[in-house]
């Protein structure tokens, strides 16, 4: 029940152009790496652009509607983004479910035995393998530089956005998102 007062609050904020409220709620666990989140103060549509899993099945944003996600835009080749997987992988095995998920696009040129290996060496289970080998997503969205991580709202709109790699298994990014996703465990 406290959960659902929760949301019925941010959005009730949020539509009566209260936004700023929320940013100002989550100021304070804007602290170590979730520094550079900036949490928007109008939630943003986001373009209805397909992306693939590795048998070439067609997939959008829509399949996780209904959830919170955070999406990150990631390439084999590029150090950050690697470095920050691990952090990804744990944030799913740790908070991923019905309400949230985690879900990394390796855009542009990254072949699939690449993310496979890489995946393989660094022990990452809980993620799926998901491409945008056209970066047609990635330039829909907005994506220039890697990593780009992307907050998005149970309604499919960006709430929030970080350029950069981060920690995302630290304590300040769990309590972010269990604060955006109104956990009882924040």
């Amino acid at each position: 029940m406290i959960r659902h007062l929760r949301f019925a609050t941010l959005y009730m904020a949020l539509g009566l152009g209260a936004n700023a409220v929320m940013a100002d709620g989550l100021e304070d666990l804007l602290v170590g790496d979730m520094r550079a989140m900036v949490i928007h103060e109008e939630p943003q549509d986001i373009a209805d652009v397909s992306f693939t899993d590795p048998d070439g099945n067609d997939l959008t944003l829509e399949n996780y509607e209904g959830q919170y996600v955070l999406l990150n835009f990631w390439a084999t080749w590029c150090a950050p983004c690697r470095e920050e997987m691990p952090a990804l992988d744990a944030l799913q095995r740790d908070l991923g479910g019905e309400e949230f998920a985690v879900i990394t696009i390796a855009t542009g040129r990254n072949p699939l035995p690449a993310i496979q290996r890489f995946f393989a060496e660094i022990d990452v289970t809980d993620l799926p393998i998901l491409l945008d080998p056209r970066q047609s997503m990635a330039r829909a969205m907005g994506v220039f530089g890697l990593p780009i991580t992307v907050l998005i709202d149970p309604d499919g709109q960006e709430i929030g956005r970080l350029r950069g790699d981060a920690d995302w298994a630290s304590e300040e990014a769990v309590a972010l998102i269990n604060a955006v996703i109104g956990s009882e465990d924040t």
